[in-house]
């Protein structure tokens, strides 16, 4: 009898991942310091449907991001709306970045940023807003990778910027 229960729970529990009770809203930005090029380069996971979702409630409610309806104003879209949302310190000093382009993996859309001329970094404070606006559940992962020395966070609507140290 508890053998049965076991099996019925081992084919029951599985199940539940497919049922969309929950959905995960999640966001990884890499940031790393290249100090040969001086230079700090940044690329920003996003999925493409709630950035989709994020444009057209901030700017056009009829852009399509994937296939063939996809308009040419789609990255200048993308670059106001992650200049809005995701702004950088260094050294205490607001930085401003090069939006790169973007790329599409499967159902994430990859942004590239990069910020030139960074002789050195002591300090960086971070802000990543991007689709809080949308979905307050919104996790942002932060990973970087500065003078060798590699942390991450989590941010939230409710802890949206993080400040690190590499004295």
């Amino acid at each position: 009898m508890r053998i049965n229960k076991v099996l019925i729970l081992l084919c029951v529990i599985p199940l539940f991942a497919f049922t969309g009770l929950h959905k995960y809203y999640l966001s990884v930005t890499q940031i790393d310091y290249v100090k040969t090029q001086e230079s700090l380069q940044i690329t920003t996971r996003i999925f493409v449907d709630d950035l989709e979702q994020a444009l057209r409630r901030n700017f056009n409610d009829t852009i399509t991001l994937t296939g063939l309806n996809q308009p040419e104003e789609s990255d200048i879209y993308i670059k106001k709306y992650v200049k809005q949302k995701f702004t950088l310190n260094i050294n205490n000093q607001p930085t401003n970045f090069s939006f790169i382009g973007k790329e599409y993996d499967g159902d994430i859309v990859r942004c590239y940023l990069e910020v030139e001329n960074v002789k050195t970094i002591k300090t960086i404070e971070i802000s990543n807003a991007i689709l809080f606006d949308i979905y307050k559940e919104q996790q942002n992962i932060v990973k970087t990778k500065i003078n060798g020395k590699q942390k991450s966070k989590v941010l939230s609507i409710s802890n949206k910027s993080l400040v690190l140290n590499f004295n």
